[in-house]
């Protein structure tokens, strides 16, 4: 008997651990797992992990071989048998963590061996079999989307539902008033009998469209065999009018999941990938203006995706809500010879059946249920059924309830007036005590005391009418960067909550100072020059330096004023040994290139400076120190695609120009204590600018792309990601300064010196995004309209579910909610 099962697990009991010997399939095999990790104890997910170890990727990296998502879904799966690293992995993890002896693991694991090994037994192949297999051999690409397509969903579907239980959801051809259809369990049965495989899902806010589209990824992927095409839900929103739709599915690949170009280009051709557009509503404004001009554009799209004989409709699945469908058909549109199924209502009968699965006897909120289906059933009962047949508006009220609230003070409706009336009035009681009920469920466990209902509500709104405003921006602009959309929460985006001229010019400002403050800490440095020699009279050489360092201003200036300053560089889980390998390497292959350019050095001063002694400490030093971050950076690279150096110098050009300004201003100062003559000074002036140059470039192409083992992006990497990138380029150009400054000062005052010029080099020149958004945001804070810790207040709120997070975004829990934050007055000017 499991732990469980019916009580404690005895010590003759845990002797003898179950096996998989009495499974018949791949189901029964995958409860043998369960009912292993039931009798060791119920290890949490973090434990198996930590306790499976590690196991060698298809690129040779180490990663885990128990990912939390991996675990968590494999153990839901009954119809595929997971892969043997898998269960060895799981069965040594488990019999770990119950302490059973260490010399009993490899019989059991046997036992585990021997069985998968007769259930995957293969039946003899039909005649032609082999060819068809040989057709589809697993591709590599393939492999990868499906591992982060299921991690993806897996997440996403725990954000929406808190959970594995929802209330029933039942679709069919007909409108929400037909209960008869199919439930959410046959969505992809349903959709695999569909010829040509297109759909269009259609239901009220609420209904349960996006857990339907993210139950169809998750069931088509689940299904035996390797897929011919690739469910990839994707957010509608961020499709822009005019964009051509297979260019722009295989960027959502590249930039979503990871995969290189050339392979997203590949798999789209050969339509191995199945486009589940969710959110066909979210591209216009609502209420819409007039047409929904965006939604009739990529219907338009789709309805020109062609197969891949091209002569029949490609597959594509289409989420719309009701009343933009029906706009969208007023106007003509629709996606062509595509099955349309509508999310019916809850009926009664589901809404007390989710109730007394949620609430069982003896739970202290059962008592609650008969006042629910008294509501129901009542005299205002078609006004209470209208507010509680959706999903989403009966999590709303099994929130409130369980938060205190008094079910029939919530569900009361007048009998006498107009049941969608009074459903109206209902579902705004139901959404004015959800944030409250929410922050009160899910109390803030850390970080000082707990957030108020009304704190909570505000910011809430606030962030609410940044989406607004961002909706009003997008349909404004033919571009947008990505991520700006009307549901999408994008962390280095939300700066013009502070206000858009206000943090602009205040930013602006910032990156000026921090400018001239690292152009006063290298001329501090040099001491070529002292506060006297500025007078009339100029030198070409004293011109020269200050043209340089009032370029370089300039440019940090003007990036700046940037409306939209990029967060962007590559997502990677690198192991340890692999960063350290790859400094070593990088500094292997940077001190000989660093002693080169120390001896040129040495060459083109003609030893009036440093001798040779200096000339090879100092450039093997600054060699091994440039290429050991360099090669650290790119150790998360491995297997991932990289820019060319031509992509790479279109992508920044006047970054670049800045890095070049920098290092002709570093190898002009040796040069003026030298007093090296004008062929010397312009030779050694213009290598050091290449050189620069170079040295962006490889950080450029270093900082970029996907690691092959990298997990799905937290919607806040790539913000950290941007002053460590570009702290890293400020202090790595600070220890050339510093090797500079020591040949004409004493070592503390050229450390201060490099240390200043570099922390504020970076901040000025490479994390832009990184200091308007934080100029931002405490704009905002000092405002009162965020909380200054926000992004401890967006993981809180994910939590409680009032936000969800979403691929590398974050998004209100649902639309409707939303809406509601901003229907009413607001309390704040918009200054944007």
């Amino acid at each position: 008997m499991g732990a469980g099962e019916g009580g404690p697990v005895t010590d003759a009991e845990r002797s003898r651990p179950p096996g998989p010997e009495e499974a018949g399939d791949a189901a029964e095999f995958v409860e043998a797992l369960v009912r292993l990790r039931q009798w060791a104890g119920e290890p949490s997910l973090s434990r198996l992990r930590t306790l499976g170890g590690q196991m060698a990727a298809s690129d040779g990296a180490m990663v885990d071989a128990l990912p939390k998502s991996t675990t968590s879904h494999v153990l839901r799966q009954n119809d595929r048998l997971p892969r043997w690293e898998f269960v060895r992995a799981f069965v040594t993890a488990c019999l770990r963590s119950c302490d059973h002896p260490a010399e009993l693991i490899p019989g059991e694991l046997e036992r585990w061996r021997a069985a998968r090994t007769s259930l995957a037994a293969p039946a003899a192949p039909p005649p032609g079999a082999e060819e068809e297999t040989a057709r589809h051999d697993p591709d590599p690409a393939i492999e990868l989307l499906v591992r982060r397509v299921v991690r993806e969903e897996d997440r996403a579907r725990k954000g929406l539902l808190g959970g594995y239980d929802i209330a029933p959801v039942s679709f069919g051809p007909h409108g929400p008033e037909h209960q008869d259809g199919d439930d959410l369990q046959t969505i992809g049965r349903f959709f695999g009998t569909l010829r040509p495989q297109r759909l269009m899902v259609v239901g009220e806010s609420g209904a349960g469209k996006t857990v339907l589209a993210i139950e169809l990824v998750l069931q088509l992927l689940e299904q035996p065999g390797h897929p011919r095409m690739v469910p990839v839900r994707l957010n509608a929103a961020r499709w822009t009018l005019g964009s051509p739709f297979e260019p722009w599915l295989a960027d959502q690949l590249v930039q979503d999941y990871g995969l290189l170009s050339q392979d997203a280009r590949r798999l789209v051709r050969d339509r191995r990938v199945l486009p589940v557009m969710d959110g066909l509503d979210e591209l216009d404004p609502d209420p819409s203006p007039g047409t929904p001009r965006r939604a009739i554009g990529l219907l338009e799209e789709l309805n020109r995706y062609s197969d891949l004989s091209g002569r029949r409709p490609g597959a594509v699945v289409v989420t719309c809500r009701a009343d933009r469908h029906a706009e969208l058909r007023d106007a003509g549109a629709g996606l062509g010879n595509a099955a349309l199924i509508h999310l019916h209502d809850l009926t009664n009968d589901q809404i007390a059946a989710y109730l007394r699965a949620r609430w069982p006897d003896g739970h202290p909120r059962a008592v609650h249920r008969d006042t629910i289906r008294a509501a129901l059933s009542g005299s205002a009962g078609k006004a209470v059924h209208a507010a509680l047949a959706t999903p989403w508006r009966l999590l709303l009220t099994v929130t409130a309830v369980e938060s205190g609230a008094d079910p029939g003070e919530l569900l009361r409706a007048d009998p006498d007036a107009d049941p969608h009336d009074g459903a109206e009035r209902i579902a705004r009681r139901l959404l004015e005590a959800y944030v409250p009920a929410a922050t009160r469920l899910a109390p803030r466990a850390a970080h000082g005391t707990p957030y108020q209902p009304d704190q909570v509500r505000s910011w809430l709104v606030h962030l609410a009418a940044h989406l607004r405003w961002q909706a009003a921006r997008t349909s404004g602009t033919g571009r947008p960067p990505p991520g700006l959309t009307a549901i999408d929460l994008v962390p280095h985006l939300l700066w013009p909550v502070g206000g858009w001229r206000l943090v602009r010019a205040l930013h602006c400002l910032c990156c000026a100072l921090l400018a001239i403050t690292a152009m006063l800490a290298f001329w501090t440095g040099s001491a070529v020059d002292g506060p006297g020699d500025l007078g009339p009279g100029l030198h070409p050489e004293q011109m020269l330096t200050l043209a340089l360092m009032a370029s370089w201003v300039g440019i940090a200036t003007g990036l700046s004023l940037s409306s939209w300053p990029a967060a962007a560089g590559g997502r990677a889980n690198v192991p340890p040994r692999r960063r350290l390998a790859g400094a070593l390497l990088g500094a292997m292959a940077g001190v000989p290139v660093g002693v080169l350019g120390g001896l040129a050095g040495l060459a083109m001063t003609g030893g009036r400076i440093f001798g040779p002694g200096f000339a090879v400490v100092a450039g093997g030093t600054g060699g091994l120190t440039l290429g050991a971050v360099i090669g650290l950076t790119a150790a998360g690279r491995v297997g991932a695609e990289r820019m060319t150096v031509s992509e790479a110098v279109r992508a920044e050009p006047v970054t670049l120009l800045g890095f070049g300004l920098c290092g002709a201003l570093t190898g002009l100062a040796p040069l003026r204590l030298a007093h090296a003559g004008p062929v010397a000074l312009v030779a050694g002036v213009s290598a050091a600018f290449v050189l620069a140059v170079a040295l962006g470039i490889a950080f450029k192409i270093a900082t970029g792309g996907w690691s092959m083992d990298a997990e799905l992006a937290h919607p806040r990497e790539a913000l950290h990601r941007n002053p460590t990138i570009g702290l890293a380029f400020g202090l790595t150009g600070g220890v050339a300064a510093f090797l500079v400054f020591v040949m004409n000062q004493d070592v503390l005052e050229s450390l201060v010196c490099a240390l200043i010029g570099g922390v504020t080099f970076g901040l000025a020149f490479g994390a832009v995004a990184w200091t308007r958004t934080m100029i931002g945001l405490a704009v905002a804070a000092t405002r009162g309209l965020l909380p200054l810790r926000l992004w401890t207040f967006l993981d809180w709120a994910c939590e409680a579910r009032l936000l969800r997070v979403s691929g590398a975004t974050y998004q209100f829990r649902h639309r409707e909610l939303q809406d509601f934050l901003t229907s009413g007055p607001q309390d704040f000017r918009d200054e944007r």
